[in-house]
């Protein structure tokens, strides 16, 4: 039985306008820095990462501490993710998707989030909607306000016992649906994904200025260690 990790960096980062996961975020690139910990974290035994030759070549000569593996990606996220289960190695019993932007991911919530997929199968790292909601209308105007009560803004990593989320993706296909997140893959079984509340700062790189603000609390985190 083994516990293996599947990051997801196959995007073309259009919005970025330059490659956002090689991108260096204080003196490491982005990918690097996510790969990092998810081979720092105890629980994971293997990682793999879903990306194209060239920019995996980035992580090339760096001595981690777990098996790195290179897994080409698919034309959008869900087959990128389907490409990594195919790749997972007999008797791998959780996996653990996550954005290969994320790089700011802490050991101890991927940890938090594997007990939890042990426990009820599935589970998602997620921070709560702590901001005034309205809705408009078609012109742009408020109309009126949203509950916040109970409202997640999903992250990663989204952890699953690998029988659960095969059984999902077969379903995506099944009925040509298209997901952005594995949690919306699990939900077309009718399972329950059990939320970990993310309590750091945990950023998905997506514009220029998501860099300079990683960079601006990882420099507080470590002026702080």
């Amino acid at each position: 039985m083994s516990i293996s990790a599947i990051i997801v960096a196959a995007g073309s980062s259009r919005r970025m306008g330059f490659d956002k996961l090689s991108a260096p975020l204080l003196g490491k690139a982005v990918l690097l820095r996510t790969v990092e910990a998810f081979c720092a974290a105890p629980s994971i035994d293997e990682v793999f990462v879903v990306s194209p030759k060239e920019r995996f070549a980035d992580l090339l000569g760096y001595k981690f501490p777990k098996p790195v593996h290179q897994v080409d990606g698919g034309a959008d996220r869900q087959d990128s993710v389907e490409k990594g289960l195919h790749a997972l190695p007999q008797g791998t019993t959780i996996v653990a998707v996550h954005d290969g932007a994320r790089p700011m991911i802490a050991v101890d919530a991927i940890e938090e989030c594997i007990q939890s997929a042990r426990q009820y199968g599935a589970s998602t790292l997620a921070r709560r909607v702590t901001e005034t909601l309205k809705r408009s209308d078609s012109e742009g105007f408020v109309r009126s306000g949203v509950d916040r009560d109970n409202l997640w803004f999903m992250e990663t990593p989204q952890c699953f016992q690998v029988n659960v989320l095969r059984g999902a993706y077969m379903q995506v296909r099944e009925r040509n649906h298209l997901v952005t997140d594995e949690v919306s893959a699990v939900e077309l079984l009718g399972a329950s994904t059990h939320i970990v509340e993310s309590r750091k700062p945990n950023i998905k790189i997506t514009l220029p200025s998501d860099l300079d603000m990683a960079a601006y609390l990882l420099n507080k985190e470590n002026s702080t260690l």
